[in-house]
């Protein structure tokens, strides 16, 4: 059984995640150090703040769980075409953490300013309590060459879904995209302008966007219900940013919800043992009242 002092190196080598293990932590500034434990796995995340270890520990010992069981928990999202013709391509794919068969589906995106992939801390965890609320839960990992490259692999991981999505046992109607930070904006993006506008075709867009302390200003009347959370501490979102684009939001029509924390700085994921947690109890009260809307919309 892993523990506190288990080493990084040592679960990114775990034969049960042969393929994938690199892409658990951030190693966009390289391998961590032999010798670091899971307890030091937060200084891998420059950007984020109140880096749980017992939450670190959870995520892991499922996923092994996951595996050991002989259920797939990593897919691919390029064929090795495509990664052969665009190496990074290599370092993408989706977490899979399963919820009910046939449940709606969740697709969370971490943050790392473009730089790196905090999933460890800020898309896993989150995937993972969806899955134990019976949504199904998925985590990406994107390129962090550019912006745009990153939302290109947002709009095939909902495109790799819905083509997947009986072998996945997962309800596509009312899907709702995550993100913090920097995954925020993706979640943003592709909620407004859909993955037809990044070369994926046209699908039917999020019920919601849930989104986690960004700096993302722009809006239009192609958002949809958006839910966001922010700490009043927080040096790199400003929480008046995120404030005042939901209250343009709501003068266009749209459903919003904004939550604002007292005391905390960026990047505090799940929120646990801080001001904050709990809140994704809020968000996914809000994807439920908006996802039965759409749903009663389309029936009309």
């Amino acid at each position: 059984m892993i523990n506190k002092d288990t080493k990084v190196a040592d679960v990114i080598e775990d034969p049960l995640f042969k393929g994938y293990g690199r892409l658990i932590f951030p190693t966009a500034f390289g391998r961590p150090s032999p010798s670091m434990p899971l307890s030091q796995a937060g200084s891998m995340l420059i950007y984020h703040n109140y880096v749980n270890t017992d939450t670190t520990l959870d995520v892991i010992r499922h996923m092994q769980k996951e595996a050991k069981a002989g259920r797939r928990i990593f897919y691919d999202i390029y064929t090795e075409a495509e990664k052969k013709r665009d190496p990074d391509k290599r370092d993408t794919g989706l977490f899979f953490f399963r919820g009910k068969p046939n449940a709606p589906f969740v697709l969370v995106c971490a943050g790392g300013g473009f730089y790196y992939v905090g999933a460890i801390h800020e898309s896993f965890p989150h995937a993972l309590e969806l899955s134990r609320r019976g949504y199904n839960g998925f985590a990406l990992i994107y390129r962090t060459r550019t912006a745009d490259t990153a939302c290109e692999d947002l709009a095939r991981a909902i495109r790799f879904i819905f083509e997947h999505k009986a072998e996945l046992e997962v309800d596509t109607e009312g899907y709702s995209l995550w993100g913090g930070s920097a995954g925020a904006r993706m979640a943003a993006w592709l909620g407004a302008y859909g993955p037809g506008a990044f070369g994926e075709g046209e699908l039917p867009r999020a019920a919601a966007v849930i989104m986690q302390y960004t700096g993302h200003s722009q809006y239009s009347r192609l958002d949809p219900p958006t839910y966001a959370c922010v700490g009043d501490r927080d040096g790199i979102a400003d929480w008046r940013v995120m404030k005042n684009r939901l209250e343009c939001l709501e003068t266009l029509g749209t459903d919003t919800e904004f939550h604002l924390y007292p005391g905390l700085r960026h990047g505090f994921g799940l929120g646990v043992g801080t001001k904050a947690e709990g809140w994704l109890d809020d968000a996914v009260r809000f994807w439920e009242r908006n996802r039965k809307r759409k749903k009663a919309h389309r029936r009309r």
